[in-house]
Formats: structure tokens, sequence, C-alpha cells
């Protein structure tokens, strides 16, 4: 490919020529950065015995999450067991880089209560010694830029066994503009990266709130303004018809690929929200006649049965389903989505009554005897009503994250290539 004027090839794609690319062992050599390091190995690695619920945090691969640090998932050691180790003493401000197992994930220790984290071999700290020529906030953007992150993942391998050692990351190229053009790049997508943690925190409160919302309101422990008087107990057969699955007994051409959507647990679990509107398969008329199942209403809620126990959608047209699942056809005067509702509830009252060794799986049985409690269908279309505007706003937010992640990574592509300069070369070297 052509290198337009004043750009230049380098391993992680084409840069601006007054660029640096250089190998982080030639950072280190001068004094920009220390010799990178990772946690101890062997013998002298931590044992489970030393972990305790609060001291200093010790850091894995897996406490490295959407460029943030989870120093309150994390395990803990004592300071005296911390200060027996020879080295992955991490302080505020080093990049972290995971390099075993879990690869490329990548973050900036923040401000810490206790003076030092301590890693664990699967994670390597980056720790900027001359600010003027590297910032810590660039370097840790450019670690997760797509050409690094594909340079490094396929020199790590691929797989639970990948894994880049210290000494071949000495060798990872760097790319260095001038350092206020750094400063500005990490500024632009920090503020990116400070917007998505916003609603990151927005998203999970949301989510608490629904959750105790759902406890109160699906128990009768909260009533909503103007209901009153007693709820009904009665077992889930009584109250919904329960539809058994089915699969066909062989894969004949002419049972697939006909005009009914065909629900499998994937088809369940592989998507956000509660309505079920696309299946990845769909099968004919005489393959669901051959199949055991049958046709579902629109309106039915599709309930996992085995293996994922609990799942739950709502079809939102005629379907059928394989055998993973046991559905309910709600009659007139039980709402579907107060129904749905109060089964996400009862995961765990299903999975205690389940059984199997391969694989768990309720029976139609022992469904069927789990008991709800139901208001008056007035009562249950007005709670379907409050949780289900709290899935609209949550639904909302997580689109607005999933675009903000998008702009930072179409932002990303253009600035830590040079694409879109913040500040021009000649501001940069006046």
């Amino acid at each position: 490919m052509e290198v337009r004027p004043g750009y230049k090839q380098t391993e992680v794609g084409v840069i601006p020529q007054e660029w640096d690319c250089v190998a982080v062992q030639m950072l280190a050599d001068e004094n920009i950065i220390e010799k990178p390091l990772d946690g101890n190995h062997g013998n002298i690695h931590p044992k489970s015995s030393d972990f305790l619920d609060y001291g200093i945090p010790f850091v894995m691969a897996n406490n490295i999450v959407d460029g943030r640090v989870d120093l309150l998932g994390c395990k803990f050691i004592t300071k005296e067991r911390a200060s027996k180790l020879q080295k992955g003493f991490s302080i505020a401000g080093d990049v972290l880089l995971t390099h075993k197992g879990t690869v490329g994930n990548t973050a900036i220790v923040p401000e810490l209560n206790v003076d030092f984290i301590m890693l664990t071999p699967q994670v390597t700290y980056y720790r900027v010694r001359d600010e003027k020529r590297l910032n810590n906030g660039f370097l840790r953007q450019y670690f997760g830029s797509q050409p690094f992150q594909s340079l490094f993942k396929s020199l790590a391998g691929g797989g639970t066994r990948a894994y880049l050692g210290i000494m071949k990351q000495l060798a990872l190229p760097v790319i260095k503009p001038p350092i206020d053009e750094q400063l500005a790049i990490a500024t632009a997508l920090g503020d990116v990266d400070a917007l998505l943690n916003g609603l990151d925190r927005l998203i999970a409160k949301k989510r608490d709130l629904k959750q105790a919302a759902m406890q109160h309101l699906l128990t009768g422990e909260i009533r909503l303004p103007g209901f009153h008087g007693e709820w009904e107990v009665k077992p889930l057969g009584d109250l919904a018809e329960i539809v058994s699955g089915g699969t066909p007994r062989t894969t004949e051409p002419a049972y697939w690929n006909g005009s009914i959507r065909w629900c499998t647990p994937t088809d369940i679990t592989g998507g956000a929200g509660k309505y079920l509107k696309e299946t990845e398969r769909t099968i004919s008329q005489l393959g669901l006649k051959n199949s055991g199942a049958s046709l579902l209403p629109a309106g039915a809620l599709l309930l996992c049965s085995r293996a994922t126990i609990g799942e739950v959608k709502i079809a939102t047209e005629e379907i059928c389903t394989n055998q993973g699942f046991k559905s309910l056809v709600c009659p007139p005067g039980l709402s579907n989505e107060f129904l749905y509702y109060k089964l996400l509830t009862m995961k765990q009252q299903m999975l205690s009554c389940a059984f199997g060794s391969t694989f768990l799986e309720i029976s139609k049985r022992n469904l069927a005897a789990l008991e709800v409690n139901t208001p008056p269908a007035l009562e249950q279309a007005a709670i379907a009503a409050v949780l289900s505007d709290m899935d609209t706003e949550l639904a909302a937010l997580e689109a607005r994250r999933h675009k903000t992640r998008a702009l930072k990574q179409a932002m990303m592509q253009e600035l830590l290539t040079g694409k879109t300069r913040l500040i021009t070369s000649e501001a940069s070297n006046a």
C-alpha cells in the first residue's frame, strides 16, 4: 500500500513522519520508562491461604476490566506478606498490561489508599520516568489501540495459553508523538473514557434500582398507589399452560429453512431485552409435525428448562422450541409481562428442584408445582408497566454506551495513527 507524503510505515501501521516508533527496550535504555516488571512466579507467588478480605490489593488479569483496575473485586494480602515478594510492586500512575491467559487488557493504576498494589505474573506494569517525553495516559490509550492489540495478541498466541513474557515485551513497538500531542490525544480519549465510566456507573445504579423494585413490587411488599387486597398463591401449572419443546429425529432438509421460527437456548441467551424477535434457524411445517413440538402463539414465555435453567424471553410471533424449553402460554387475566418478571426472580427455586448429571433440567411436573403469588389483573399490568419503563430506560442508556464506545474506537483510529491531528507539527515544534 502506498504511503502518502508526510507519513511512514511501521509495525503498527502508518504514522506521521515526525512521530517516533521505538521498542520498549529503547524507552527503558533512555530512562523514559523503568524496565517493565510483572509479579512473582513459582514458590514465592502467594498461596490461596495468604489471601484476605482486606490489605494490599493483589491484582490479577481479571481485575483489569473496561480500562479500569477493579480494586474492590480483587484479593488481598498482608503488607508483611507483600514485603517478602521480590517484584510486582505497582504504584499509582503505572500502566498495566495483561500478558498471560487473558492478554491485552490495559489500565492505569488509580490513586491508592495504600502505598502500592501487588501484581500477579499475569500482569506487567509500565512506569513512566520521564514525563516530558512520554505521557502515561497516552501509553495506556496506545496499548488499547487496535493495531497494538492485534500485534500483541498475534505474538502471544491464542486460547487459554496465550502468553507474552517480559523479554518479548521489550521488543514491542511504541509510537511516540511529540509530548504536547501525546497530552492532547490522551486528554481527548480520556474525556470519552470518563463519559463511558459515568454511563457504566449510571447503568449499574439503574440496574440496582430495578432489582429493588422487582423485589418489592413482585412480592407485594410495596403496593402501587390505588391497589390493595390479598394476592393469590397458586401452582404455576394452574396459572399458565406449560408446553414442552421437541426436535425432529433427523436432519432431513425438508424439515428446515421453512417459515416457522425455531428457538434454541442460544437464541435466548445470546441477546439482550425481554423480547425474542429473531432466531438463528427456522423449521418447516413438516419439520414441526415431526418434532413433537407445538406451535406457540405470540406472547408465549420461552423458558429454558435445561442447562441454562430460568433464562426466559417473550415471543413476538408464532414460534416453536427445541426440547430445552418448557414454555408458558398465559390465559386471559394473567399478564405475560408480569409473569416474565416473576419468573426472573424464581431461577433459584427452579435450580433447587432440577436434576441431572451431565446437565441440570427441571421437569414439567416440578415446574408446574412451583408456587406463584399474583395480584389481580389490573395490578399485574401496572407492575409490569413500571418494570417495563425501567427496562426501556436501561436499554436507552446501554444504546448510548454502545454508540459512545463506537465513537471512541473511531477516535482512536484517527488520533493514534495521526490521520487527524489535534496539534500541527509546526505547533509541536514551536
